[in-house]
């Protein structure tokens, strides 16, 4: 079985079924050791109803108690055998079930630490959780097929054999129906995938959506949403719960055709062996085998159904991982250096200049905006921003990310200690020597007391009971938004980037709080370029630069109080109150 830090190779990305196939031949030997316990496993049932035969034939018809004995020692020590048999084949095709689900886990793991800050920008959270909740455990399942599939397809064709010598006529019926029985399943296990993918989609974006719930409840809450949008979640969970209704109504007739039409086939194959022995065709030892070989064949054909049920819906999952495998970053082409001194940013999409050292403030109608010329701004996605002289990405992307941090509001918090939750990666002390690891030890702190007293944030490790080593739920639950807006901030200013770009930093703070933050972080980026989305008149009040953005384009640039008294519309986007306007 895959080790947990073992490489789980390079995924098969080309289709759904080829990414099944990886997986078996990723463990080509325990796959074949699979196949081969099955089959065995399967033959000797199917020896069962001839060892029988023979025990009554050779030994119980005629009064040969010596023939008795061995055929019915036979028979136990086949049954013992097959015993340990079977248990050999579920461990073992619990071993390739579990190398599956963990190798899919590892790989879709690592595509997603691949794709880093493009992930959320290329699929929904909703759907990766699907992913790693529910189809990488299907997918894991559908590779029975390796094990009691095969052994399933040759039992079949033992029994077939061992039919020709008793009666070509009811080998002939058993070949030609067993077929028959698993094509009138086929367009079943068809729409079970159509049924499954649409079910698939829907439980991601129900993911997504509860994952949103819980994130913002409080704000909801507060502002009396709560119930509408309980409402939403109502009508978009019945539709799934009526969608899982379709998926099972399929799923019960796969099921229901898989036990009944082989044990259907059975009354038939027993009738006319029945009959072929009333007329002295065939012993009443072969009745019984013939009996015996058409019960067997119900499991395995079971088998075949139940395994082209877990391949329709492995299939479905399959393509899920395939799509999601398929997503790449942008590339990084970039080979020059980044300026070696402090350069403007421009965006010419938008028209947004940033001159190096100073704060600016980007103020829109639409709050999306000005996160799409950040994004762009920060590499994040295709455009013709430059950096000084030097196109974006004409510039290693390493460099880029070494010296431009872009902080979102929703940006994810790990669960661990604050100290953790906090510490920005590569930060102080984490490279160095044992000669200097007090020195640097002492910096960390020091920038961490400056990194809390600007975000305001010191009241919050007073008020936890271990302060920093407090352990904090996974997106800091536990903390209000506010809380957790100003831990952010603590983090984005603690790994103290050479341009911070910061999308609304103090939009859940109450005003207080929002005009001490905006009062300390102009001291505390002096002289650094620091960009912030906001519409807040107590930050806006602070920055050195405001551009007002009208669809996306800069519609005018000066100070807060500069487009206060110049732009009506920056006016009334921006004014808490007559007083504000009018000053």
């Amino acid at each position: 079985m895959i080790d947990a830090y073992e490489d789980p190779g390079t995924p098969d990305s080309r289709s759904g079924g080829r990414y099944l196939w990886w997986l078996v031949a990723r463990q080509p030997r325990r796959c074949a050791a699979g196949a081969m316990f099955g089959s065995v496993w399967m033959v000797l049932l199917a020896a069962t109803p001839y060892l029988m035969a023979r025990a009554i034939d050779d030994g119980l018809e005629p009064g040969d108690m010596g023939a008795l004995a061995l055929w019915s020692g036979a028979l136990f020590t086949v049954g013992a055998f097959n015993s340990w048999l079977s248990i050999m084949r579920h461990r073992t095709m619990t071993r390739v079930r579990m190398d599956a689900n963990f190798r899919t886990v590892k790989v879709v793991v690592g595509q997603a630490v691949r794709l880093g800050a493009w992930l959320p920008r290329q699929m929904g959270a909703g759907e990766v959780v699907t992913i790693g909740v529910g189809d990488v455990q299907t997918i894991s399942q559908s590779l029975t097929v390796v094990g009691p599939g095969v052994g399933a397809v040759v039992a079949y064709l033992a029994v077939a054999v061992l039919l020709v010598s008793v009666s070509p006529l009811i080998a002939a019926v058993v070949l030609l129906g067993i077929p028959v029985i698993v094509l009138l399943v086929g367009p079943l296990l068809g729409r079970l995938q159509g049924s499954e993918t649409e079910y698939r989609e829907r439980q991601g974006v129900l993911t997504a959506r509860i994952g949103d719930l819980a994130g913002g409840l409080r704000v909801l809450a507060g502002l009396g949403g709560k119930t509408l949008v309980a409402d939403a979640f109502r009508r978009d969970s019945q539709r799934l719960r009526e969608q899982g209704y379709r998926v099972g109504a399929v799923t019960s007739w796969v099921q229901a055709l898989g036990i009944g039409l082989p044990t259907l086939f059975l009354a038939v194959v027993t009738w006319l062996a029945a009959r072929l022995a009333a007329q002295g065709d065939i012993t009443v030892g072969q009745l019984v085998s013939v009996y015996g070989y058409v019960a067997v064949l119900v499991g395995p054909v079971s088998f075949w159904v139940e395994c082209g049920y877990q391949i329709s819906r492995g299939l479905v999952c399959a393509r899920r991982v395939v799509r999601f495998l398929r997503l790449e970053p942008m590339p990084d082409t970039g080979t020059r250096d980044a300026p070696s001194e402090p350069s403007a940013l421009y965006d010419p999409e938008s028209g947004v200049r940033v001159l190096p050292g100073r704060l600016t403030a980007l103020v829109a109608e639409h709050p999306a905006d000005a996160t799409t010329i950040l994004d762009r701004l920060a590499r994040y996605t295709p455009s013709n921003a430059t950096w000084g002289d030097t196109r974006l990405d004409e510039i290693a992307l390493n460099q880029i990310r070494r010296r431009i941090l872009l902080a979102d509001h929703e940006a994810d918090l790990f669960a661990g200690t604050l100290q953790d939750m906090i510490r920005p990666v590569g930060g102080a002390g984490n490279c160095a020597t044992s000669h200097d690891r007090p020195a640097a030890a002492t910096q960390h702190n020091t920038a961490l007391q400056t990194a809390l007293h600007t975000a305001a944030a010191e009241d919050i490790v007073q008020a936890l009971p271990d302060g920093l080593n407090t352990h904090m739920a996974a997106q800091a639950r536990n903390l209000s938004g506010g809380q957790r807006q100003r831990i952010r901030l603590v983090r984005a200013l603690l790994a103290d980037p050479e341009i911070l770009l910061t999308v609304e930093p103090t939009s859940a703070l109450d005003a207080h709080t929002e005009a001490t933050v905006a009062d300390r972080l102009g001291e505390a980026r002096h002289g650094r370029t620091t960009i912030v989305t906001t519409t807040s008149p107590l930050v806006l009040d602070r920055t050195d630069t405001v551009h007002y953005l009208v669809d996306g384009k800069v519609a005018a640039s000066g100070s807060h109080h500069e487009l206060l008294g110049t732009t009506p519309g920056y006016r009334a986007l921006v004014a808490r109150d007559t007083e504000e306007a009018v000053r």
